[in-house]
């Protein structure tokens, strides 16, 4: 989800767009008005700039004027520790020291920039490439995005110089002292070598005082970042996909001497979406993503224990992992999680161009409970790293859920930051992907899906058939995905998988639908129907950054209301269906979305939470119920069930 402009940053930007020599012959008054192709619309100008959530000096850092340092200090250094002679490990923290400084400054700042052969001069011709960091401030700085920063200040002693040196004497007095700094950096394998880049002026007036020398990861073609999701309803097959900077076909090595060999794929900045102004992902955001392999373990039963590990001889081969496999469709139970909008946040006190502030808390969390082998799958509805453009920031978000998402089924659906862009095809025409368009996604998480750049799929496990669609791609009645919908819930046997569940990013539902895009009402009135014609039991959301639960609703009026069992859980009785119950589970990581203190809730929402954490479901053939975990405490915060006789 994301916040609109304030209306004087959006006067700003028409008055931008229109100095600019953009089109004004289709106005945001008349959206359906003619428009001319060889030049930008007005409407489609603001495009770029909606959407932008949480824009801070960092996110538009790109945008700054680089200045010259005019600074004669000949004694600054940077210099980085805790490096083996043969390079970086694979996820390993360096110490990076700052030293000789005379006069420390809040201003000062170290940058994380790879490649170390990227440009860090001015890019002034660029300008309109930049755009869509939702910034308009004068020129951009950097060719290239650095993939994280820290001030200086970071380490407490800096500003009051508690760490000094001598750099010069004169009759036995120090006549130069200078103050130095440590900092420690969280650096995994992104396969390209880094650099730290030590700046002044802040990120409104930077300008480069001194840079390390490169420093080359050790093994920068290992097999790393794996994570498992079904290839269908048996649970006698997984698939794993991981990422290696080797693009020929690896192996996979599971139960007792089994072995599958990789299917190798990556994806180019060719393949990044454009517009008239270059995204993110096609310029300045882009790193290499390596090579992604995937390969599917089969041969397995479900609900079974099995490791397995992956890569080759030549590369090398990651630990011995343990996974279990989901139940299959139509057995009896099922424990899976789920959540919407996690992202990532770093592991250490470093500043990235998007970071999700709850996501490591609610990944540990459920990293413990799939650790103690009560969960048999998990389902991430949407809004997945965020890396919106900024291409490394996937490997981070790998590398977090790896702890999870490599030990039971990870199954994904596609959202707003990862497939909208203008002119793509999604139904948003918002700049929200940042030119990703899907691409990335769809490489990473190879699910069960119809086709590329269709990614609708439906799954079972246990007493559940899952539907989960694209609210990014076009649902309107008769389209593909539509009749799919229709196909796929109007062929569920309910005797064999009782339990319909239907998940998908945006809501139909939530006390913030009237922020614009929260809630489109024309997806609503297309879609919602299929709920009720298919006696669909709950729905999941995502989009919005909080959690809220719903009556049995249809076209906004309650049509049953759970009662009390004999424990104080609210209780939904679908013996005789009403209609479903819809969940709005969008806390895993986001910043939170606080409900209105003093607003009327809509007769149709019962619970309203705004908290970081996870859904947790126990599914029978006569019960689903479910919980609202906190990550920070694990405490229960709500919880309810759905019974059916």
């Amino acid at each position: 989800m994301y916040s609109f402009l304030s209306s004087t940053f959006r006067s700003f930007f028409f008055i931008f767009c229109f100095l600019f020599g953009l089109s004004s012959e289709r106005t945001l008054f008349s959206p359906s008005s003619s428009s001319s192709s060889s030049s930008f619309q007005i409407d489609e100008c603001l495009a770029e700039f909606e959407g932008h959530t949480a824009i801070s000096e960092f996110r538009v850092l790109n945008r700054r004027s680089l200045k010259e340092c005019n600074d004669p200090n000949p004694y600054i250094q940077i210099n980085i520790s805790g490096v083996a002679a043969s390079g970086l490990s694979n996820d390993q923290n360096v110490t990076v020291t700052v030293s000789g400084v005379l006069k420390p400054s809040k201003s000062d700042w170290v940058a994380m920039i790879s490649p170390s052969y990227s440009s860090v001069s001015d890019c002034p011709m660029k300008e309109a490439m930049y755009l869509q960091t939702g910034d308009t401030s004068k020129l951009p700085l950097l060719c290239h995005y650095p993939v994280k920063a820290q001030y200086v200040s970071t380490d407490s002693d800096y500003l009051s110089c508690n760490k000094q040196e001598c750099k010069k004497h004169i009759g036995g007095s120090c006549v130069a002292k200078t103050c130095n700094a440590s900092l420690t950096f969280h650096v995994i394998n992104i396969r390209t070598d880094i650099e730290f880049v030590f700046f002044t002026g802040g990120f409104d007036s930077p300008c480069i005082l001194t840079r390390t020398s490169p420093t080359n990861f050790a093994k920068p073609n290992s097999p790393l970042f794996a994570h498992l999701s079904s290839v269908d309803s048996t649970g006698e097959s997984m698939r794993v996909t991981w990422v290696s900077g080797d693009q020929n076909p690896q192996q996979v090595q599971y139960g007792n001497g089994s072995n599958q060999t990789s299917e190798v794929t990556t994806f180019t900045q060719d393949d990044m979406c454009g517009s008239k102004i270059e995204s993110p992902a096609k310029d300045y955001g882009w790193h290499d993503p390596g090579y992604i392999h995937t390969a599917v373990m089969t041969g397995l039963h479900p609900s079974a224990t099995y490791s397995y590990r992956y890569g080759s001889d030549s590369v090398g081969w990651s630990d011995q992992i343990q996974f279990q496999t989901p139940p299959a469709g139509g057995s009896s139970e099922l424990k899976f999680l789920s959540f919407g909008d996690m992202g990532k946040a770093p592991r250490d006190a470093s500043i990235e161009h998007y970071i999700q502030p709850g996501s490591i808390s609610v990944t540990d969390a459920m990293a413990q409970e799939v650790a103690s082998g009560n969960v048999d799958s998990i389902f991430h509805i949407g809004d997945i790293s965020y890396a919106t453009g900024f291409l490394v920031e996937w490997d981070f978000f790998l590398h977090q859920i790896g702890s999870m998402a490599s030990h039971v089924s990870y199954m994904t659906a596609i959202g707003n930051h990862e497939r909208d862009y203008m002119d793509s095809g999604s139904v948003y025409t918002t700049s929200d992907s940042g030119g990703e368009c899907g691409v990335p996604y769809e490489t990473y998480f190879p699910l069960p899906t119809v086709a590329k750049d269709k990614p609708w799929y439906s799954i079972e496990q246990g007493p559940v058939h899952f539907t989960v669609i694209s609210t990014e791609h076009n649902w309107s009645a008769n389209s593909e995905q539509y009749q799919w919908m229709e196909s796929d819930m109007g062929s569920v046997n309910r005797s064999r998988t009782p339990w319909l569940i239907f998940t998908g990013h945006r809501p139909m539902y939530s006390t913030l639908g009237s922020v614009p895009t929260s809630v489109d009402s024309t997806f609503v009135a297309e879609v919602e129907p299929l709920l009720m014609d298919y006696k669909v039991d709950l729905v999941l959301w995502g989009h919005v950054h909080n959690y809220e639960r719903m009556c049995a609703v249809y076209q906004n009026s309650c049509k049953a209301i759970p009662t009390k069992d004999a424990n104080g859980t609210d209780t939904y009785d679908n013996t005789n269906y009403s209609a479903p119950v819809h969940l709005v589970i969008g806390m895993a990581g986001f910043s939170l979305d606080q409900f209105p203190s003093n607003a009327t809730a809509a007769s149709w929402s019962l619970v309203r939470i705004a908290e970081f954490g996870y859904a947790r479901f126990h599914v029978t053939e006569n019960e689903l119920k479910a919980e609202l975990v906190s990550a920070n405490t694990t405490m229960v915060e709500d919880s309810f069930r759905i019974t059916k006789r």
